[in-house]
């Protein structure tokens, strides 16, 4: 159902993260994060869905950036797999869902919307070990926008994933000038994973 490749991306994303040693060795540039990435029983029939927050390592309880990645097979030659992000329409809703799986039984099919624009093709490097690299990117001159409190963002998404290390590039945007205003500016966020949540994905 599922290709091999997708099960090896889903497994490497899904677990609890954090980027202590980049944090403590770059303060002036990396906040200490904490990053989830949970599978949630969503668009079973085709994909492997995660949901995703993150928050200040030293408040956890705080967590912000909900959102959904749907993992697929694509039919794309250019990619092997493509990640479309979703919106969960009432965030707040979900704080803390990464910690609190039981929160995520409430997230249903119409409580989130999609983002246009906003889909990764991930292509895959050379099989080191007989483990996968896998790389995401938005395609080219695409512009990847979501609404919150009434006003437009703009973000460019974008990540590696490996068996020892997920690396996030997601910057928000000035549209009008197109520079970077938080995120990976200086470079990807390197989070290493604390706690495996593969298991919960389904088989």
């Amino acid at each position: 159902m599922y290709s091999p490749k997708l099960i090896a991306l889903a497994g490497y994303m899904a677990g609890e993260f954090d980027n202590k040693d980049q944090a403590r060795d770059s303060p002036a540039w990396y906040v200490h994060l904490r990053l989830w990435q949970r599978p949630v029983p969503l668009f079973l029939e085709d994909s492997l869905t995660l949901f995703a927050e993150q928050a200040n390592y030293l408040y956890p309880e705080k967590a912000y950036r909900q959102r959904i990645m749907r993992l697929q097979d694509s039919r794309d030659s250019e990619s092997s797999i493509q990640v479309q992000y979703y919106a969960i329409k009432d965030p707040s809703s979900m704080i803390g869902a990464g910690r609190n799986p039981d929160l995520l039984k409430r997230l249903l099919s119409d409580r989130i919307e999609l983002l246009p624009g906003c889909t990764l093709n991930v292509t895959e490097g050379p099989i080191a070990q007989s483990a996968y690299h896998f790389q995401a990117s938005l395609p080219p001159n695409t512009r990847c926008c979501f609404n919150y409190k009434d006003e437009t963002y703009q973000v460019s998404l974008g990540f590696e994933a490996s068996s020892a290390e997920f690396l996030s590039y997601d910057k928000g945007i000035e549209p009008e000038t197109g520079k970077a205003l938080w995120g990976a500016i200086m470079g990807p966020y390197r989070f290493s994973k604390r706690q495996d949540f593969s298991a919960e994905l389904p088989s």
